[in-house]
């Protein structure tokens, strides 16, 4: 059984699922093997692929809640599998390798050997991942007759080099929405929550939301929305909390708060 995630459980009255699925920088050491990437180099991949301390963002914001969310984190680097990503063509990333299994580096250099069989990583990590975040939404579903996923992400303030949206804005926060899962009220609720940072866009320079699959485009009842927020906003050069980390905590605080009533 994979161990590449935590569930950290919110209060029973709570709906909520907050998902932060790229926080992490560990790599098991049986998967560090097929990575072609120096040490060095790899530290660097590293620090420009992972969304640095959302984790503790999350742990930070909700921390006094009266309600908390129930937390889902991904303790593996989504250099092991990314399970945001589609497991098949659909994934748009594919184009540039960087599907559930990334074969090419945020550079564009091979990250691991063209004709690397990703099957062993999806079913250790992915496959078991997908299915205990399914297996939480539809307890929650059984609970609360909802669910709302708040999927939570940061991103570099300039854009890597492999990569498909080259060109697009790169706002203080980028709200992902799907049309069929994230209501339009959820969606002003996040612009009126996050707008003491600046004008928020959505679907730039990242769109859409997590859904688990078994749920996705089909069932109403599950509602997500992402957040994604420009790095600047939650850590300094060095990766350490940056001067907006104590004010963003507040506002991701009020805005969970607030997102109760969907």
């Amino acid at each position: 059984m994979a161990d590449n995630f935590e569930v950290i459980a919110g209060h029973p009255t709570s709906h909520l699922i907050i998902h932060v699925p790229h926080s992490a920088r560990y790599i098991p050491e049986k998967v560090r093997g097929g990575i072609l990437l120096g040490d060095a180099d790899l530290e660097s991949e590293l620090d420009e692929m992972t969304d640095s301390l959302t984790a503790e963002m999350v742990l930070h914001a909700t921390a006094n809640l009266v309600s908390p969310p129930t937390l889902f984190i991904n303790k593996y680097s989504r250099l092991v599998i990314d399970p945001e990503r589609f497991p098949d063509e659909r994934e748009i990333m594919n184009q540039v390798g960087m599907g559930a299994v990334y074969l090419k580096s945020s550079k564009g250099e091979q990250l691991r050997e063209p004709n690397f069989d990703s099957s062993q990583l999806i079913a250790n990590y992915y496959l078991p991942y997908a299915k205990a975040l399914t297996e939480l939404v539809t307890t929650k579903l059984s609970e609360h007759g909802k669910v709302l996923i708040i999927d939570f992400h940061s991103y570099r303030n300039e854009q890597h080099p492999n990569a498909v949206n080259h060109g697009q804005a790169r706002p203080p926060v980028c709200i992902g929405t799907d049309s069929f899962h994230t209501p339009s009220g959820l969606v002003e609720l996040a612009q009126s929550q996050f707008a003491i940072f600046g004008e928020s866009v959505l679907n730039q320079p990242y769109a859409g939301t997590y859904v688990p699959l078994d749920f996705y485009q089909s069932n109403p009842r599950v509602t997500s929305i992402m957040l994604e927020n420009r790095a600047d906003l939650l850590v300094d050069e060095y990766l350490n909390p940056g001067p907006n980390f104590d004010e963003y905590s507040k506002a991701l605080a009020q805005f969970i708060t607030l997102a109760a009533n969907y």
